[in-house]
C-alpha cells in the first residue's frame, strides 16, 4: 500500500533573499472560513471573544491566538487557530487549510517589489499594519496582508504557490538589482 506523505506547497524550495528582502513559506497553521447566517454575525462574534468581526480590509488578533481577517462580503478567515465547535450554530465554518499557501516577504523595498505585482496602494498610509485586501498578485487571486512595517503575507490558491514564488523572486530580485545601479 502506498504511503502518503504530507508536503507544504513548497516543499524543497530555499528562502529566496536580496537587497535585504526575504522571501520565505510561512506556515500560518489552520485556515477557517467563518461565515455568519443573516443576522448572526454578533453572536459568532462573541464565541470568538470578539465585542465585533473586522470590517472591510482589516485584520484583528484573536483573544486565545491567531487572528481573524475580513475574506470578502459576510466572510472571515480564521488564521492560526480554529473556532469553538458552538460557532458552527451561527455560522458555516469550512477547513480551508489544504487549499491555500502563504509566502511571506520581508525587508526593506518589500513594498516596492510587491507594488509591481499587485494593483493597490502599499504605502504604510494607505495600507499599513493589520491591513489586508483580497486581489491580484501579478495573474492570480491572492490575499494580501500586512505583518509588519516591512512585511507581508501573500495568501495564493495552493496549485498557483509555485507561479506566486517565481513572480516575487523576479520581482524582489529587480529591486535589489535596481537599488544597487
Amino acid at each position: 500500500m502506498p504511503r502518503l506523505i504530507a508536503k507544504s506547497p513548497l516543499s524543497g524550495f530555499e528562502p529566496v533573499s536580496a537587497g535585504g528582502m526575504v522571501l520565505t513559506e510561512a506556515d500560518l497553521g489552520p485556515l477557517v472560513l467563518l461565515a455568519p447566517w443573516n443576522g448572526r454575525a454578533g453572536e459568532a462574534a462573541a464565541l470568538l471573544g470578539l465585542e465585533g468581526l473586522p470590517p472591510p480590509n482589516r485584520i484583528a488578533a484573536l483573544p486565545g491566538g491567531g487572528r481573524i481577517a475580513f475574506w470578502g462580503r459576510g466572510a472571515w478567515l480564521l488564521i492560526g487557530a480554529g473556532p469553538p465547535e458552538s460557532v458552527a450554530a451561527h455560522a458555516a465554518v469550512t477547513d480551508l487549510s489544504d487549499g491555500w499557501a502563504c509566502l511571506r516577504l520581508e525587508g526593506p523595498g518589500a513594498a516596492e517589489a510587491l507594488a509591481r505585482l499587485v494593483p493597490i496602494d502599499l504605502r504604510p498610509a494607505a495600507f499599513g499594519e493589520g491591513a489586508m485586501a483580497r486581489t491580484q498578485l501579478f495573474h492570480m487571486t491572492c490575499g494580501l496582508l500586512r505583518a509588519g512595517p516591512e512585511a507581508f503575507e501573500i495568501l495564493v490558491f495552493r496549485s498557483m504557490a509555485r507561479t506566486a514564488w517565481h513572480d516575487l523572486s523576479v520581482a524582489l530580485r529587480s529591486v535589489a538589482a535596481q537599488a544597487t545601479g
